[in-house]
């Protein structure tokens, strides 16, 4: 009986032993249905910063984002509702540590906040979006290098800052542009329809949809455009003053390197 006992405590020790550190946290999630690429306006995001550290992007001064910059690449459903904190994975940098130079300048933290994890203590911003809702794109991916690069490389084939200044939609803290003018800029350049997010008048996101294969597809809430998400028919892209007073304007990239 003792070494029955003895037996069935080696085998618990080496299950927990051979875990590491990705516990199932979550089986009652389906598989999504779609991912959504989320970008964020920084001339929106950053007028309401107050205080600065190193981390937050809207510091910068004249090297603060003058495009979209990446919020996340989240597993939604057809539903409208998404799954988060699919598994315990914890973050950890070093996994990426090649893409940082990219990771920095398309996809910074625009606050000096930490986000909570999904363990209930707090971590950085890329932990917070790998936690929450990279592990929970499985099967398309299943370790924080290859979300992250792939959301990377994703980015930067769909630039939605381009298309836009393409179309006359500059940053301007006077002009007022049409919603319905943006949308079908972004339509005509990718055959798919946006998801629109705004806050007081301004774009504050815009999300570009893709099925597993990353082909684009319409996002669930584009149908929705003018009230679910708060936007008016004519919208702002404010330009950003960072604390040294030097303005944010909006440009078309002029680089074009991959990751």
């Amino acid at each position: 009986m003792a070494s029955r006992i003895c037996l069935l405590l080696l085998v618990a020790f080496l299950a927990g032993a051979f875990a590491g550190d990705v516990i199932e946290v979550n089986k009652s999630q389906r598989e999504f249905d779609y991912f959504a690429l989320s970008l964020q306006w920084p001339g929106t995001y950053c007028r309401g910063t107050r205080h600065c550290c190193s981390k937050n992007a809207c510091c910068r001064g004249s090297d603060a984002p003058t495009q979209f910059t990446i919020h996340g690449l989240w597993p939604d459903y057809n539903d409208g509702s998404w799954p988060s904190c699919c598994y315990r994975s914890d973050f950890n940098e070093k996994e990426i540590s090649t893409l940082m130079d990219g990771l920095e300048k398309y996809w910074p933290s625009l606050s000096c906040g930490s986000p909570s994890s999904c363990n209930g203590g707090k971590g950085s911003f890329w932990g917070h979006e790998w936690e929450k809702h990279g592990t929970c794109s499985s099967p398309v991916f299943h370790d924080e290098y290859n979300y992250f690069l792939t959301t990377l490389n994703i980015y930067l084939k769909y630039n939605v800052t381009d298309v836009l200044y393409q179309a006359g939609y500059v940053a301007s803290n006077s002009e007022k542009y049409p919603l319905g003018g943006i949308v079908t800029a972004i339509q005509n350049a990718f055959h798919i329809t946006p998801e629109v997010v705004c806050k007081k008048g301004a774009i504050d996101e815009i999300r570009i949809c893709f099925y597993k294969d990353f082909k684009p597809r319409d996002c669930v809430g584009s149908k929705e455009l003018t009230s679910r998400k708060s936007c008016p028919q004519y919208v702002s892209l404010p330009e950003y003053t960072p604390l040294d007073g030097e303005a944010m304007v909006l440009k078309m990239p002029t680089e074009r390197e991959g990751l």
